[in-house]
């Protein structure tokens, strides 16, 4: 790979402010991204109106449910959802260390996709905190399966993805998207692509109390002609496999540091995506913890090398 991996952990430049709907509650949110010091991480701190807080850092043991989404936390009343297009944002732009401060219990959809997220950071810019990053280096393949579906991780000089769906619906079918993750392909290839569901799942899901707040405003919607309702039709011809690669980015991100390997998944979604990082972080011998071996900006993936880390260590599920 000639592709160099940033050295040093980084935050933002500034506090920058979000407001929506929940995509689920269909209530009103706003969150608060904040800049924050080498070696915090990425945290949810939710406020309550009591003046209360919960946190979260976004690490794989904190995943709680990954039925239709991401979730942080066990406990439904004090738990926040829908965290993966945020926190695929994040992992893209390589941003190591941010508190979202939020209001409700979940993110806001915005558009359904990661792009306002994405404009939101890049209009206050991003700062490099002269500390040194660390990475998880996959070193054997690890692959989880479940009926026709699986995912693995395997060994790459550098963080690619190669995602495959498989649909009965005419309209999407087999589709599949391969790439070496970088900012600038996460921002022109997969941060504008929506969620999407069917309409014939919509009322089966409001009765569940779920996707209250969708709207043709925030997903793709696919009727039951097998055609796709909103008006301006798809950002991107394959915008379905897009989407489900923004997703496995945002839920990789949850191994608690940038990776440098290959994930591949068939079939999968938020639950494959999880339980494969778990299976990877379970297995001390499937991957290093490594950091750059001097002090420089950018160090391509092969030239990383493995640290001692405490047992604890924050990316451990």
């Amino acid at each position: 790979m000639t592709i160099g991996l940033l050295g040093f952990q980084t935050t933002i430049a500034a506090p920058v402010t979000l407001s929506g709907i929940g995509v689920h509650s269909g209530s009103p949110v706003s969150i608060t991204f904040q800049p924050a010091e080498a070696g915090t991480g990425i945290v949810f701190s939710r406020s309550f109106a009591d003046g209360s807080t919960v946190e979260y850092r976004a690490v794989s043991s904190q995943v709680g449910n990954t039925d239709l989404c991401t979730v942080l936390g066990t406990s439904l009343a004090r738990s926040v959802a829908t965290v993966e297009h945020v926190m695929a944002a994040l992992y893209a732009l390589g941003l190591d260390n941010v508190v979202v401060d939020v209001d409700g219990a979940e993110m806001p959809i915005m558009d359904g996709s990661s792009f306002p997220f994405i404009e939101a950071i890049e209009s206050v810019g991003i700062v490099n905190l002269g500390e040194k990053r660390r990475y998880i280096r996959v070193l054997k393949p690890v692959r989880i399966e479940s009926g026709a579906s699986w995912s693995e991780f395997r060994p790459y000089d550098g963080t690619r993805f190669e995602v495959e769906i498989d649909f009965e619906t005419p309209l999407i079918g087999r589709q599949s998207w391969k790439g070496d993750l970088t900012a600038q392909v996460f921002r022109d290839e997969l941060s504008r692509a929506r969620t999407f569901g069917f309409m014939r799942d919509v009322e089966r899901l409001w009765a569940a109390g779920y996707a209250l707040g969708s709207s043709l405003e925030n997903s793709v919607v696919i009727s039951d002609d097998d055609t796709v309702v909103n008006v301006e039709g798809l950002r991107y011809a394959d915008e379905f496999v897009r989407h489900k690669t923004l997703d496995a980015v945002g839920d990789l991100a949850m191994a608690g540091a940038q990776f440098i390997g290959c994930y591949r998944s068939y079939r999968g979604g938020h639950k494959m995506n999880a339980n494969a990082l778990k299976a990877l972080l379970s297995d001390r011998t499937a991957y290093e913890v490594v950091e750059a071996p001097v002090r420089s900006q950018r160090v391509r993936a092969r030239e990383f090398v493995a640290v001692n880390v405490p047992e604890f260590a924050p990316w451990v599920g």
